[in-house]
């Protein structure tokens, strides 16, 4: 079995870094079925560089070969740009998608639904009417069948977006706002400040993670697996791997 360790080049830049910023921390090697998703996050020392090696995926830069798009786009799908949708999967009438987009076997991106922009989404996700997903990585299994937002994160597998939830990515001290973003989105540790090298970074949520309808996540929240997250306007920080967040 593939783990996400398994390069030497891995485990030399392990011994520098905290444990929970890695990709095994957040994500069970042993029940992701897609070897493209697993490539990809074997390839990340922590969770911070997964949204580049999506990019350098899908611009062909990584020698990681992907699926032929060989799946179904219906009639009346909004498809633009390099749009890979890989056997079993499904894009439906009335959804919108804008490539580079990598879709999985049995993903399904449902009428009313969009996802842009340098996303991978994963095996068996199902993406529901007013979902948006930007610059993501949903490692499989993943719910959003109601409308919320999820940009520049990485969701684990089986994670159930509620309706109404939004990540937030970009650090807002000052005003006004710029676009491109210029200050970069650092995620707190121990009350320490770990740069996560981006202007624009999300959420990483770990497997199994429900997140309830109308939460807001801040910039850079970490959230180990298995964590129970009650009802709450906002979160943010880091989550312990089976903790309960209140």
């Amino acid at each position: 079995m593939h783990r996400l360790t398994d390069t030497p080049a891995l485990h030399t830049e392990l011994e520098r870094i905290d444990y929970r910023t890695t990709p095994a921390y957040y994500f069970d090697a042993e029940q992701i079925t897609d070897p493209v998703v697993l490539h990809l996050l074997s390839r990340c020392p922590t969770v911070f560089g997964i949204k580049k090696a999506i990019t350098d995926l899908l611009a062909g830069n990584l020698d990681i070969p992907l699926p032929k798009a060989t799946g179904a786009i219906e009639p009346g799908a909004t498809v633009r740009g390099q749009v890979i949708v890989a056997p079993g999967a499904v894009i439906a009438e009335g959804a919108f998608v804008t490539g580079p987009v990598l879709v999985c076997p049995g993903a399904v991106i449902e009428a009313g639904a969009r996802v842009r922009d340098n996303t991978v989404v994963g095996p068996d996700c199902r993406i529901g009417f007013g979902a948006e997903v930007a610059r993501c990585l949903l490692t499989g299994g993943v719910f959003m069948k109601h409308t919320s937002f999820v940009g520049d994160s990485v969701l684990g597998l089986g994670v159930n977006i509620g309706a109404f939830v939004s990540t937030t990515g970009l650090r807002v001290t000052s005003g006004p706002v710029t676009e491109p973003a210029t200050e970069e989105v650092c995620a707190h540790l121990d009350g320490r400040r770990i740069a996560t090298g981006q202007t624009k970074f999300g959420a990483v949520i770990g497997d199994g993670v429900i997140v309830p309808a109308g939460t807001v996540l801040q910039p850079a929240t970490l959230i180990g697996a298995h964590t129970l997250l009650y009802p709450k306007t906002q979160v943010g920080g880091f989550f312990p791997a089976g903790s309960q967040g209140r």
